[in-house]
């Protein structure tokens, strides 16, 4: 690519769950920190957040925890069309996507990726920032969350 990824910008690991409380007990554990507040966010209509190009409306359960400046992420969807519902549904537990900041190459980068053939799964913006879910999945193995600032 032109406009390649830096490991520099490697700030994310979201993981797609069902049982989204034993997850976050289950990891503060293994990192010996506290347990994540798990957010619940439900299901709302958000003109800034498409699904495969129409606008999506899903609730989600989130709880994140810190490394530093580096985070995991743990998605537990609910049961309307979602990337986070598209993954559980076809994989059951695992590794949704991996998260990149690339700053002013964003565009760049997706343009890039959409020229070679992949599909933009999820856009979402939110106050000073946007995040895109590229479906890298069938090549990668996971799905690619390029964001141009945290």
């Amino acid at each position: 690519m032109e406009n390649n990824i830096s490991f520099d910008g490697f700030i994310q690991i979201a993981i797609v769950v069902k049982d989204i409380q034993k997850a976050a007990e289950t990891w503060a554990k293994m990192f010996n920190v506290p347990v994540p507040e798990i957010r619940d966010n439900p299901p709302a209509h958000n003109p800034d957040l498409t699904y495969r190009g129409k606008p999506a409306f899903y609730g989600l359960k989130l709880a994140v925890i810190r490394v530093g400046s580096f985070v995991i992420e743990l998605h537990e969807p609910d049961e309307h069309d979602s990337t986070f519902r598209e993954f559980l549904d076809k994989h059951g537990n695992g590794v949704h996507h991996l998260g990149f900041q690339v700053g002013e190459k964003r565009d760049a980068i997706i343009g890039e990726l959409e020229e070679m053939g992949y599909e933009m799964r999820t856009i979402g913006y939110y106050p000073g920032s946007s995040w895109t879910i590229v479906d890298t999945e069938d090549d990668l193995g996971v799905n690619l969350n390029i964001k141009p600032r945290a």
